[in-house]
């Protein structure tokens, strides 16, 4: 998704959704589902449907 609208790395990500880059990290890495805020910017950004940003509770125990 992010790579599609010339962001490469966390930094990138970062800059565009206009959150710290540890924040962009987890997200583009997978490690964390983003906040409501979060999750709006990415919909909006990247067209990509916040469901598919969420990461399901049985994973998340994990």
């Amino acid at each position: 998704m992010a790579r599609g609208k010339g962001d490469h790395t966390p930094s990138d990500v970062a800059r565009r959704l206009h959150v710290a880059r540890t924040t962009a990290w987890r997200l583009f890495n997978g490690h964390s589902a983003p906040s409501p805020s979060v999750a709006h910017a990415v919909q909006l950004h990247y067209r990509i449907e916040i469901g598919a940003l969420l990461i399901p509770a049985t994973q998340a125990k994990k």
